[in-house]
């Protein structure tokens, strides 16, 4: 049987084609967003192809991401660096925000409801519950979207960044209070509504089932693990926890049921993502270049995610 750490690289290998467009957007946020935003393509194409991606599957994969304006190019001599347009950065920094917090936001018990008030076609209402499901909302009865603490304006921008700009003249967006009417339905009774959330936990709990045994190796056999692999499985960490965020709208913990297995994934991947960092770090020093041959250096603000809880703390 394979050790965890080489089972879980091997396991992304065998699907990461399907997966090459993701992968380089986690990259970007977890990796080069704190070295400047920028990113020669041959570097890039060197940190990823231990994962089995070859350099046409990633060329191809980073000229669509351009297309979609997450990236833009600037030539250097005869090289090119890769680099954030101002959409693609805000984009990422809204992400980062949830990606690397040590707990999850307090809830002011108001709800956010955008609201549709002109017709929609199947077509369009279908692409406005898709965009506003990876930004964590639930719907309730087709008509009405529900998330605990979106920030409204940020859901506005990300979809005219989706292309859903010319939806928004048939959209209310709404702060809402619980009146606490006798009778009326709960909080926790409008989340099961609107949230599915026993699919939600089922991948939570995969998550935590993939991590846990390469966690255990690492603390017990930190030798196991050299640089490159520990730059590989903070990639594929963060990859999958976003991912998995992308779909949570992280409810509080009033709102959940008992031992929600989210609480444990979020535990586990601050101390699977503390105890890469340094080896991973060295990597990227190594490895990560720009067009002119430079290696910035990360940003100090690097060291701040997950920080403010023991970096180390047991996961049971």
């Amino acid at each position: 049987m394979l050790p965890p750490i080489q089972k879980r690289l091997d396991e992304f290998r065998q699907l990461g084609r399907v997966q090459a467009g993701s992968i380089i957007i986690s990259v970007f946020g977890d990796a080069i967003v704190p070295r400047g935003s920028r990113i020669w393509l041959g570097s890039l194409i060197r940190l990823l192809e231990p994962l089995e991606l070859n350099e046409r599957l990633i060329r191809t994969s980073v000229f669509r991401l351009a297309k979609d304006e997450w990236v833009r190019t600037e030539p250097a001599g005869r090289r090119t660096d890769y680099l954030l347009t101002p959409q693609g950065q805000r984009r990422f920094e809204e992400a980062s925000r949830h990606i690397y917090a040590s707990s999850a936001p307090q809830w002011d018990r108001r709800w956010r409801l955008i609201i549709t008030v002109g017709d929609l076609s199947a077509k369009e209402r279908e692409r406005l519950r898709r965009a506003l499901f990876w930004q964590g909302f639930g719907v309730l009865e087709g008509d009405c979207f529900v998330h605990p603490s979106a920030d409204l304006s940020a859901a506005f921008d990300a979809l005219i960044a989706e292309g859903l700009g010319e939806q928004l003249p048939r959209l209310k967006p709404l702060m809402a209070a619980d009146a606490q009417l006798g009778g009326a339905a709960s909080d926790v009774e409008m989340v099961h509504g609107a949230w599915n959330l026993e699919r939600l936990a089922s991948v939570y709990s995969e998550f935590v089932d993939r991590y846990s045994p390469v966690l255990s190796q690492i603390r017990d056999n930190p030798a196991d693990m050299d640089d490159e692999s520990a730059f590989l499985l903070r990639t594929l960490l963060i990859h999958d926890y976003r991912r998995l965020l992308l779909r949570d709208p992280e409810l509080p913990d009033v709102l959940l049921p008992t031992d929600w297995p989210g609480q444990k994934a979020r535990l586990l991947c601050k101390e699977l993502y503390r105890r890469l960092f340094v080896p991973s770090e060295r990597h990227l020093d190594q490895h990560f270049q720009l067009a002119n041959g430079q290696t910035p250096e990360a940003t100090p603000l690097l060291q701040e995610r997950f920080r403010d809880a023991d970096p180390l703390a047991e996961v049971a």
